[in-house]
């Protein structure tokens, strides 16, 4: 079964908005939650509901334009906000 993935987006405006970044990596699936930094600006996490969503959205943002900026898109590194993940650190 697959689980929830984060995805890392760079590279953003310090304007960005949310909804903007909701509704672009929607496309891709149902996301869990978004989550845009404002100190320090710049970047976001999208966190994806089915980890195949998640990797399809990498494979197709990254290098892209949105919010006027172009964007670094990757998984995240660690764990997951809220615990239950597993692994090595």
């Amino acid at each position: 079964m697959a689980g929830r993935m984060r995805v890392y987006v760079g590279g953003l405006p310090d304007d960005a908005d949310k909804r903007e970044l909701e509704a672009e990596f929607s496309k891709f699936g149902r996301l869990q939650d978004v989550w845009v930094a404002r100190k320090p600006p710049g970047f976001a996490f999208i966190e994806f509901e089915n980890d195949m969503d998640a990797r399809d959205a990498v494979r197709e943002l990254d290098g892209r334009e949105l919010c006027g900026n172009r964007v670094r898109v990757e998984i995240a590194r660690g764990g997951r906000r809220g615990g239950g993940g597993g692994g090595a650190p």
